[in-house]
């Protein structure tokens, strides 16, 4: 039997993440992986005005799975004549892998919904690690109560047809005014969603959890007193403390020493 995809043509297999490398990205935040992409070159990383539909959710980490969406036309789009075999789409909530992040090219436009509830609840059951779009997604309540992480421009109310027609999947897009090639990793947190070379995620993953570490330490030492001259950045006296912080045995830190 043909998988729910295949009279479209869809692209089915993303590569998975290694584990080591998606459990450390997810202990860190977004603002130090941009620092670190940054430092690697790369500043068009970021996604822009893109945020979570709900945040104090876990952090989002999974590859790149595309959606590019074209402006609709009335002969062509019609709510009631969609066919769920054929509509990329409804086929797209089908064959996403389970772990992949859905990323949708929505052109910025949030006057229509690039989404609902009953297609996100789909994906989750089916373990999709998380849904983006520069556009909004409609049901967006439900949404938001939904386990897997959600990140959009704004609410939109009004069905997909009014302003989007789904026209390709598994191409490089544009989301938040950012490059996003599928397999490419993405990252997302209360701050945002950042976008990571799929070539770099190892590398930058064990930079931001080196990172991470050595801001616990700076924040443990302003927090006794200590000014920043000399600590942040850290000069060489402070790096020695850390490394001696370090061998006395303190504890791995990710993100969460920022709210203590």
């Amino acid at each position: 039997m043909n998988s729910p995809g295949a009279e479209c043509g869809v692209v089915e297999r993303t590569e998975p993440l290694d584990e080591s490398v998606r459990e450390a990205l997810a202990s860190v935040s977004t603002a130090t992986l941009t620092t670190i992409l940054f430092n690697k070159g790369l500043r068009n990383c970021f996604m822009r005005d893109v945020h979570p539909v709900r945040t104090g959710k876990r952090t989002m980490v999974g590859p790149a799975y595309t959606l590019r969406f074209i402006p609709s036309r009335e002969d062509v789009d019609s709510l009631f004549e969609r066919d769920s075999r054929t509509d990329l789409q409804r086929v797209t909530a089908e064959t996403v892998p389970a772990g992949a992040v859905l990323v949708i090219d929505s052109r910025g436009d949030a006057s229509a919904a690039s989404g609902g509830a009953l297609l996100a609840l789909r994906m989750q059951v089916r373990c999709v690690g998380g849904i983006v779009t520069d556009g909004g997604f409609r049901d967006s309540p439900e949404i938001g109560r939904l386990a897997m992480p959600s990140f959009h421009r704004r609410a939109a109310a009004p069905p997909v047809v009014v302003s989007h027609h789904p026209q390709d999947v598994q191409l490089p897009i544009a989301c938040g005014g950012v490059a996003v090639i599928p397999g490419d990793v993405i990252v997302g947190d209360d701050e945002g969603v950042v976008v990571i070379p799929r070539h770099l995620a190892s590398e930058v993953a064990m930079l931001a959890v080196g990172k991470e570490k050595i801001e616990a330490f700076i924040a443990r030492e302003i927090r006794l007193g200590r000014p920043v001259t000399g600590l942040y950045p850290p000069g060489e006296q402070a790096l020695k403390d850390y490394e001696t912080w370090i061998a006395a045995g303190s504890p791995e830190h990710g993100p969460e020493w920022r709210a203590r």
